[in-house]
């Protein structure tokens, strides 16, 4: 399967999206189920049979990473509904899968089988999916701390949120420290040294600091409006970390530049 073929599988995932909301919106539970699952695992065959094209794990280039992304926050959102009850987990969950899954189609790459030297380790697919799977789930949290602060600009704040907030950050954040630690091991094995301040190390750990400082202050029972708003703001950290770093002009010699 080449990427050639995700304009073709796609557009019925991100349909099936769309009928999920609708029908989880409509309170057809059963159906949103259905069309969700059945998004999920078309991205799920495209991710292996791509795999299987180009005869490496598909996680290189910018585009390969959004096409995780997709598929890691539409799951994430989709198993944080079906354990929390939230419809609008699954619907904001679907929504932004959908506009990464855009984005690619819109930004087609080219994908050769080469892989560079550096990147054939053990540590490769580790620390990629859980960097992955860290920014799906931490932008589930995301949303939930905007609908949150939302809910206490109205006088009505949902206290069942806060515990749903907690245990998302907390599993988010886990992943995340899995990514710099195999990040770090993987350092060490191909450069001889696990950490060089690289522009992407120094805003991956500007990153975890802001979610451990929200942390901190729900620990301590802080102003929750100020509590809240570090995850939207530690969530634009997390974005200049995966997408923004490309652009500083200290990138050209750092050796995390997607190519």
């Amino acid at each position: 399967m080449t990427w050639a073929h995700f304009n073709w599988l796609a557009p019925p995932a991100i349909i099936l999206w769309f009928l999920a909301s609708l029908m989880v919106m409509r309170r057809k539970n059963k159906l949103a189920d259905m069309f969700m699952i059945g998004g999920i695992l078309i991205f799920a065959v495209f991710i292996v049979g791509f795999w299987i094209g180009v005869q490496r794990p598909p996680m290189r280039t910018m585009g390969e990473t959004r096409l995780w992304h997709s598929f890691f926050l539409s799951a994430a959102g989709f198993l944080a509904y079906k354990r929390w009850k939230y419809s609008w987990l699954l619907v904001f969950s679907s929504l932004l899968a959908s506009v990464f899954a855009i984005i690619n189609m819109l930004k087609p790459e080219m994908h050769s089988i080469a892989l560079m030297p550096a990147l054939q380790s053990y540590y490769f697919v580790p620390h990629v999916t859980a960097y992955m799977l860290s920014y799906s789930i931490l932008a589930v949290g995301t949303i939930a701390s905007l609908i949150q602060l939302k809910k206490i600009n109205s006088g009505k704040p949902d206290f069942n949120l806060y515990a749903f907030l907690d245990n998302i950050i907390y599993i988010g954040l886990g992943f995340l420290m899995l990514g710099l630690i195999t990040g770090a091991a993987w350092a060490k094995e191909a450069w001889g040294h696990y950490w060089s301040w690289d522009p992407k190390e120094t805003w991956a750990f500007i990153t975890a600091a802001a979610y451990l400082i929200y942390i901190h202050l729900r620990l301590r029972e802080a102003n929750r409006k100020i509590t809240l708003l570090m995850l939207p703001l530690a969530f634009v950290l997390l974005m200049i970390t995966w997408l923004g770093t490309s652009f500083l002009p200290s990138a050209s010699g750092s050796v995390h530049v997607y190519s």
